[in-house]
């Protein structure tokens, strides 16, 4: 894609279609050379990273959560940090602290890891929900406020934060407001037979995504997110995406539906998600193939329904069968 085509938002080429989608089949190829036989979970945290949204991994030890972030930070060309959430850690050793310089004699801030493009909260359901806190803001507006002083972030920036459903000793559930603010929630799961015999037949090679190179940059990301603000979207089928979220609060196993954050996250994964499958429109079918990932994590179940066994990805789910979906035209 050429200089002047970014600078001149418009009606998406064809060009500029294959653009996109070849950037980001090379994204999520250089990914899996880190984490094998899980494409449609890296396409699926690439798309998101384009959205500009968060992640949430959480799924078994051992599954490759932490090796998938950093391989994704590695393939962006940007400074990414990884933070150990831990019970002790403290809400400055994530946004950093404002200390005396005595040669100055003034007051000097000394940013913490958050200050980067990607961030990996590694384990953050293992830091007290004050700590958990600390990143409410920059995952929402992209700046952090220091003793009433705000400081912006890297742009593109994101946060990859992995947990751990099944050691739950020592945790802190995080908090429906910050479960809001990642974009999608997804499990790598364990790896299939025919992986598992590469992995071990592979076993002294124990940093895969230490051999992750950069394939983009920052202004290459920047540009396929703008172009994904651009997608054609009929208005049909955000008329979809509305009913599904009303639905969601109406259900009678859900205490607290979707809010209009994570309809705004679902619609701009959407964008990014035709972008990929090399079109320059939404159809409904990216709406119901993105809605659990999406939407799922953000519901709070009532509690009779979750002791009966229901979660978030069942309702959603059920939600779509009962729901048609609207006919369209492509763009």
């Amino acid at each position: 894609m050429t200089d002047a085509e970014r600078a001149h938002p418009g009606a998406i080429t064809p060009e500029q279609c294959e653009w996109f989608h070849d950037s980001f089949e090379r994204l999520v190829d250089n990914v899996g050379t880190a984490v094998l036989g899980k494409r449609d979970v890296i396409g699926l945290v690439v798309a998101a990273m384009v959205a500009g949204g968060h992640v949430l991994l959480e799924d078994s030890p051992g599954t490759g959560k932490t090796v998938l972030a950093k391989a994704l930070a590695r393939t962006v060309d940007s400074r990414h940090a990884r933070i150990q959430f831990t019970p002790d850690l403290l809400p400055s050793d994530v946004t950093g602290v404002t200390v005396y310089a005595q040669a100055s004699g003034g007051f000097e801030f000394h940013p913490g890891p958050v200050f980067a493009g990607i961030v990996l909260a590694d384990e953050i359901n293992r830091a007290s929900p004050k700590t958990q806190s600390a990143l409410l803001e920059v995952m929402e507006e992209g700046r952090v406020t220091v003793d009433g002083t705000t400081h912006a972030v890297p742009q593109p920036f994101m946060v990859i934060a992995t947990q751990n459903p099944i050691e739950q000793s020592g945790t802190y559930p995080l908090p429906e407001a910050q479960l809001d603010r990642f974009l999608v929630k997804t499990a790598l799961g364990y790896p299939s037979r025919d992986v598992a015999v590469d992995l071990l037949l592979d076993s002294f090679h124990r940093s895969r995504s230490d051999d992750v190179q950069p394939i983009i940059g920052t202004a290459e990301l920047s540009a396929m997110s703008e172009m994904a603000s651009r997608v054609h979207v009929e208005r049909s089928v955000m008329a979809f995406v509305a009913e599904l979220l009303e639905r969601t609060r109406s259900h009678r196993d859900v205490a607290l539906g979707a809010s209009m954050r994570g309809g705004l996250a679902l619609a701009r994964l959407a964008a990014v998600w035709a972008l990929a499958a090399g079109r320059a429109f939404v159809t409904p079918e990216d709406v119901s193939r993105l809605a659990v990932p999406v939407l799922a994590h953000r519901l709070v179940l009532d509690p009779e329904s979750r002791f009966a066994g229901a979660d978030g990805a069942s309702v959603v789910a059920a939600i779509l069968t009962e729901l048609p979906l609207p006919e369209h035209r492509s763009a």
